[in-house]
């Protein structure tokens, strides 16, 4: 039975291990069955899924997957925790615990042996400072994925599903709207964790598209543009472009592509739509 979302059973785990909490992996532990349920939920977690869990902790949201889904995978960088990992989810045949940084994993590998390939749902509570590379590894590498669903600061929610002409909207925003459809499905406080993160946090599901929503023939390319525009916010488009060593781009080139399509020679990166930067690439690809 699920029981490290009420406090006291989390405190007696981590006082029976003596447990510190390490700050370079970003250790905030959910405290809260009611948030636990909003992201099962959200998750849509069935005894049909194969979930991947990133970064378990002592087993608290794992435990919730186990009695729902049909196999969890969980890959926990921490090896303090394995040993209490192994405690809290005893009960459970249905789990395997992987001690491995979840950037160095290969993923592919392990969708393949635990679920045929078939697409996995991952389920995390993922710290501030590795968040980011962490959903575009999913997303880049291809892992096959029906959704993602996270716990992450509020304010990098915010960046996935916000849209452009704010100063939040960045190379973020564009690489997840490319991949999946965001969705915030709740606002946690700081009281629902120990220890107590200083900032709000916020659960957004990522629902993968089958196809994007945007065409292009060079998909590296377009991230590549998309970077490099948002590299140096201060400047426009074309100059942040002509800039990147990477690309390879005259400014004559880029203001050019623009105007053809309608826009100023000196719009900067977040005044521009997904649709508008796959246009964009595939112009400039083609004088490469």
């Amino acid at each position: 039975m699920a029981t490290l979302g009420i406090p006291q059973n989390t405190i007696a785990v981590l006082q029976k291990y003596n447990f510190n909490f390490q700050k370079k992996y970003g250790q905030n532990f959910l405290v809260d069955t009611h948030v636990l349920e909003k992201i099962m939920d959200a998750a849509q977690i069935t005894a049909d899924d194969c979930v991947v869990e990133i970064g378990p902790g002592i087993g608290t949201m794992t435990q919730y997957l186990a009695e729902r889904a049909g196999s969890v995978v969980a890959v926990e960088i921490d090896k303090n925790l394995i040993p209490i990992l192994q405690e809290t989810l005893s009960e459970y045949d249905n789990v395997t615990i992987i001690n491995e940084d979840i950037l160095k994993v290969d993923l592919n590998r392990i969708v393949e042996e635990k679920n045929g390939g078939r697409p996995v749902k991952v389920v995390a509570n993922l710290p501030y400072y590795i968040t980011t590379p962490i959903i575009m590894g999913l997303f880049e590498n291809h892992v096959p994925l029906q959704s993602i669903t996270i716990m992450v600061q509020k304010e990098v929610a915010d960046r996935m599903q916000i849209g452009p002409g704010t100063k939040d909207y960045g190379a973020l925003s564009l690489a997840v709207q490319y991949y999946a459809r965001p969705e915030i499905v709740a606002i946690v406080p700081p009281n629902c964790f120990i220890p107590r993160p200083g900032v709000a946090s916020a659960v957004i599901r990522l629902t993968r598209y089958e196809e994007p929503p945007v065409q292009v023939t060079d998909e590296a390319f377009l991230f590549a543009l998309i970077r490099a525009s948002f590299n140096q916010r201060r400047k426009t488009l074309a100059n942040g472009l002509s800039n990147a060593q990477n690309l390879s781009l005259t400014r004559e080139q880029v203001t050019e592509a623009l105007e053809s399509m309608g826009l100023s020679p000196t719009v900067r990166g977040e005044a521009l739509t997904l649709s508008q930067f796959a246009a964009l690439s595939e112009m400039l690809k083609g004088n490469i």
